[in-house]
């Protein structure tokens, strides 16, 4: 047994395309006083920004799917209709503590 089949999916499984996302993020801490510190944050999801396509036949969350993109003998097999997951985000943020 290989691929999805370990699984318990049937031969008709088709699988969809990996989900590929690399977040990186970095901190600078300042000493305010003996009393008060400050963190400077950056954060950056899916920095490469990457796009992660749906499963072919795939339907739901919004998405409408590609007609008989799921059937073996249709033209249409394997067609993927829309993309899942977001695009790059970057946030900043100041973090104080007393």
């Amino acid at each position: 047994m290989t691929g999805s089949a370990v699984l318990g999916g049937g031969p008709a499984t088709v699988e969809g395309p990996p989900l590929k996302a690399f977040d990186f993020s970095t901190f600078k801490g300042f000493q305010l006083t003996e009393r008060f510190s400050m963190q400077f944050r950056a954060e950056f999801f899916n920095i490469f920004n990457h796009p992660n396509f749906n499963a072919p036949n795939f339907g739901g969350n919004g998405v409408v799917a590609i007609s008989n993109s799921g059937n073996f003998t249709n033209p249409a097999f394997g067609q993927i209709g829309a993309t899942r997951g977001d695009s790059r985000e970057i946030q900043f943020a100041l973090k104080v503590f007393f």
